[in-house]
């Protein structure tokens, strides 16, 4: 049986999407991209991803709040929410997200329905940032970072040598 780490990738490449290495670009660009590619995007996340909506808008307490991308996952049997990031994330992110999640979980889910999972993606990540604001907090909310080209034949080499540094 799959659970959520299997289907949440660390990093994401977007590739497919055309926009510019050095292009300075908005979230709502980003998510705009995303959708005019949705085939190449669900292949991305890989298999039982299904799109629900963009923008999501959810209302507690009488303030309005939007999830950028919500999926259902039908093996999983479970809402999957994403959260778009242009720059890095932030420990506020990380909070919304979760408040999201909890959204789902009591006023979204129905019988049958697992827990949701939250992924917020973005395109630099802090890992000791997101390790202390994550902590004591749910597992199925995951920070994932994208990459919007797949490095260059130097950039990979200094990666495979660092990882083998480390071993």
């Amino acid at each position: 049986m799959q659970t959520p780490e299997d289907v949440v990738k660390n990093t994401y490449t977007l590739e497919f999407l055309g926009i510019e290495e050095r292009k300075r670009y908005k979230e709502k660009d980003l998510e705009d991209k995303l959708i005019d590619n949705m085939q190449m995007f669900l292949l991305e996340l890989g298999k039982g991803f299904t799109f629900v909506k963009r923008q999501y808008p959810l209302t507690i307490n009488n303030t309005h709040y939007h999830i950028d991308l919500v999926f259902y996952h039908r093996i999983l049997r479970c809402f999957v929410l994403i959260d778009l990031k242009r720059g890095a994330v932030k420990h506020n992110d990380i909070g919304q997200m979760n408040m999201y999640l909890g959204y789902f979980a009591k006023e979204e889910n129905v019988e049958g329905d697992n827990p949701p999972i939250g992924i917020i993606m973005s395109h630099y990540k802090d890992e000791l940032m997101v390790e202390y604001a994550m902590y004591g907090m749910d597992s199925n909310l995951f920070v994932s970072k994208y990459e919007l080209f797949l490095p260059n034949k130097e950039d990979l080499r200094k990666l495979v040598r660092n990882i083998l540094v480390k071993k």
